[in-house]
């Protein structure tokens, strides 16, 4: 398997795997006891949990973004038009490289967070949405869809 299929798998295991915890999290807070503990440690303000509306769309686009990352780095069926494949995991890469980047100032000093959600967020959460940004866009740069060698 050459590089771009196995940072492609990557990529879009960890995006669904991401978004089957956040479908996960329509329903609990698990693996936190309480929708308190859950806001404080993963959204860093409010008083309980996001809705299960919020959490099943992003759980809904996080899928979609696996499955475009997948299926350009040639490892998962490709439906649609190859232009829109292309933009959408070039977006995916753009937004995870935008939301890596800027989390540690957005939810560092910009916004009001918890002190707990900041320090997950330098640690985990920022360098997690880098990674897997740049994971994406070496896919979207030198992907392999169907049609392409």
């Amino acid at each position: 398997m050459d590089a771009v299929r196995v940072t492609g798998t990557a990529v879009a295991g960890a995006l669904a795997a991401t978004g089957a915890l956040h479908a996960l999290w329509a329903v609990t807070p698990w693996p936190l006891r309480t929708p308190e503990e859950f806001a404080e440690t993963m959204v860093g303000a409010g008083e309980g949990a996001p809705s299960a509306a919020a959490c099943l769309a992003v759980a809904g686009v996080l899928g979609t973004a696996a499955c475009l990352v997948g299926a350009e780095a040639g490892v998962l069926p490709a439906a649609g038009p190859r232009w829109v494949r292309r933009a959408g995991v070039r977006a995916v890469a753009g937004v995870l490289l935008a939301r890596g980047a800027a989390g540690p100032l957005v939810f560092g000093g910009l916004t009001e967070r918890t002190e707990r959600f900041r320090r997950l967020n330098v640690r985990y959460y920022s360098p997690l949405c880098l990674a897997l940004g740049a994971g994406a866009a070496v896919v979207a740069a030198a992907g392999r869809g169907p049609g392409r060698r």
